[in-house]
């Protein structure tokens, strides 16, 4: 296997109350909701079929206790790929924020206390690097906006460009390769 045939599997975490009701939710440490849980143990039947060479997930324990629902309770955590840091705006939805600033988005307006795109560009290329560098399948549970941002900079992409994939709880997405250039194999399925 050479490094160009590998795939990674993005997993997004199962459903919490923050991500039904359109929180943003980075720091805090929700569980799953019920239904979170229902649908993260429906996931380990689509990833029992493929071997994995490395699993990592995100320290949240909502990302964690996706992983161990769906079958892959080894999972390494890996701290770059906690969700975007929201700082001050942590719990808020979007509306909310817009209230005082009518064209914030998380891709490219100011997140006061939290992390720039810049920042999160910097931790999501050290995972990119750890999955290029893997010998086989990568197996990822994580974020909405930080696996979004993930994507992005696997195809070379600036962060923001994650606004154009969007990403639902508990889906499967992969990347991967189309000769030497990396690409979206299959996305929020």
């Amino acid at each position: 296997m050479t490094p160009m045939d590998n795939e990674v599997w993005l997993v997004r975490h199962g459903e919490t109350e923050w991500s039904r009701d359109g929180r943003h939710t980075s720091t805090t440490d929700l569980p799953l909701t019920d239904e979170g849980r229902r649908v993260a143990e429906g996931l380990r039947d689509r990833l029992d079929d493929d071997a994995f060479a490395l699993v990592l997930t995100s320290p949240r324990q909502r990302a964690r206790e996706t992983a161990r629902l769906a079958g892959h309770a080894d999972a390494v955590v890996d701290d770059d790929l906690a969700e975007w840091d929201y700082g001050d705006l942590e719990g808020l939805t979007t509306p909310q924020i817009r209230e005082t600033d009518a064209d914030w988005t998380i891709w490219d307006g100011p997140v006061p206390g939290g992390e720039t795109a810049q920042q999160i560009s910097r931790r999501l290329d050290r995972v990119v690097a750890r999955c290029r560098a893997a010998d086989g399948r990568v197996l990822v549970f994580g974020h909405g906006h930080s696996l979004r941002a993930l994507a992005a900079r696997w195809l070379d992409l600036p962060v923001a460009d994650g606004r154009h994939l969007l990403l639902d709880t508990a889906t499967v997405s992969v990347l991967g390769w189309e000769r030497e250039t990396p690409v979206v194999r299959r996305w929020n399925s």
